[in-house]
């Protein structure tokens, strides 16, 4: 039997006053690649912050990673994010810290306190995602395909359940793209779980999972076309 990790039912959710999708229903098992698809403005953005704590769902029932979504309190966010990895379109490295100081900024921020396993975590995750750049370097030093794998290591830190990824390809060339593409489905081929907007149907058709189109306040999933 599946478990599900992400469960929106009846879920109404308002940005700014806004609503931006009704009453949708919305779920990811264990284990899943989902693709959130939809034209800029189509709400994929505003979905993915109810999920990581940066909007409140205010109405229906939801839940991620054993948290309930319309309970979550400030305080409790530091924790759901230990168990969730985030990775931005725009990468969001702090361009004054080095590699190595931008990683374990989160480990430290997450708890953790012995420099030797900090310095052990960091050195861990830049193989996981291939990064042979020196850790000392900034962050503006690396090309846009370097810093996006820099900053998918920053969201394996704390081994989390899921990733949740917002146009994580959307400021790369087509070949970087698909390198980013093919560290995403390695590490969904090694178990985790992972919801990923973007607007490139070229990758939805070249990596394919499940797919759920954002349009006129609505959530539905469609089937890949062949």
């Amino acid at each position: 039997m599946q478990k599900g990790i992400v469960l929106l039912d009846k879920a109404t959710i308002i940005n700014e006053g806004n609503v931006i999708f009704s009453d949708i229903n919305f779920n990811l098992n264990v284990g899943e690649f989902v693709f959130l698809i939809g034209k800029t403005g189509s709400g994929k953005s505003s979905l993915l912050k109810v999920l990581y704590g940066d909007l409140l769902l205010t109405s229906g029932t939801g839940s991620i990673v054993g948290y309930d979504l319309t309970q979550l309190k400030d305080k409790q966010i530091p924790l759901l994010r230990r168990k969730i990895g985030v990775v931005f379109q725009d990468f969001k490295l702090l361009p004054d810290r080095t590699i190595y100081e931008n990683l374990a900024f989160v480990l430290k921020a997450t708890g953790w306190k012995e420099k030797i396993k900090i310095k052990e975590r960091v050195s861990e995750v830049l193989s996981l995602v291939n990064v042979s750049a020196n850790s000392n370097k900034f962050s503006f030093e690396l090309s846009g395909g370097e810093q996006q794998r820099v900053a998918i290591a920053r969201a394996l830190l704390n081994n989390p359940e899921l990733i949740i990824a917002d146009e994580p390809t959307g400021n790369l060339d087509p070949e970087t793209s698909q390198e980013i593409m093919l560290l995403f489905r390695k590490l969904h081929a090694e178990g985790m779980s992972v919801i990923m907007a973007t607007h490139d149907y070229n990758m939805i058709v070249k990596f394919p999972g499940k797919i759920f189109q954002c349009e006129n306040g609505n959530i539905n999933e469609v089937l890949a076309k062949s």
